[in-house]
């Protein structure tokens, strides 16, 4: 029943209930913080797979020196280019290349892996490429790794080569602060005939390409 004040009193228990106003400012309430609640939680979910990357093939855009690089992985035994400013590495019975993009003062600025057309002819069989990234991508791994490893990437668009339709991956570490390199872009296959595309190019760079 109704009682004097306006609120209603149960038949039964005869305890006050909510009144009609009171019960809709308490349920609008209860759907702002649902609202408010859910983007939060979906955006750590989210930046739970955002890792950032700091090397490729053991050097650092930014850091390292081509010193450091020879000691690493030997003298180069591709041409260099541009009077010293690439230095380069084909892979033995692979069909890779490793460059490198150098500063005046010999300091690594972007580190590249990529598959080329070449290989000798007395290689019977090929493994995956030497050179990886931190976080374990090499060149031939399947797209789906590069998510697993780094998340979505900032954003996505078409590139061909050798008229081969092609997607570029596009990362942005800027977020995890200035002592990483800031962009990494992932050259893949695309997906065709329900098989997922695999990575043909990897490239790491400090601060930007």
């Amino acid at each position: 029943m109704r009682s004097g004040d306006g609120s209603w009193t149960g038949l039964c228990s005869g305890r006050p209930q909510i009144g009609g106003r009171a019960l809709l400012v308490w349920l609008m309430a209860g759907a702002l913080a649902s609202a408010q609640t859910v983007p939060k939680s979906v955006a750590k979910k989210a930046e739970a797979h955002r890792q950032n990357e700091m090397t490729l093939a053991g050097l650092r855009p930014g850091r390292d020196t081509a010193a450091r690089a020879v000691s690493l992985h030997g003298p180069p035994n591709e041409k260099a280019q541009e009077q010293g400013s690439q230095m380069g590495w084909r892979a033995t019975c692979q069909t890779q290349l490793l460059t490198l993009d150098l500063d005046g003062g010999g300091r690594i600025q972007v580190v590249r892996t990529m598959e080329v057309d070449w290989s000798q002819d007395d290689c019977r069989s090929k493994s995956p490429g030497p050179w990886k990234t931190g976080r374990g991508l090499r060149v031939g791994d399947p797209t789906t790794k590069v998510t697993e490893r780094y998340g979505e990437p900032e954003s996505k668009s078409p590139s061909t080569r050798d008229g081969q339709p092609l997607e570029l991956w596009y990362y942005a570490f800027d977020w995890a602060g200035p002592d990483v390199p800031q962009v990494m872009e992932v050259l893949c296959t695309r997906e065709r005939d329900g098989r997922g595309g695999r990575v043909i190019e990897i490239t790491l760079a400090a601060p930007s390409l």
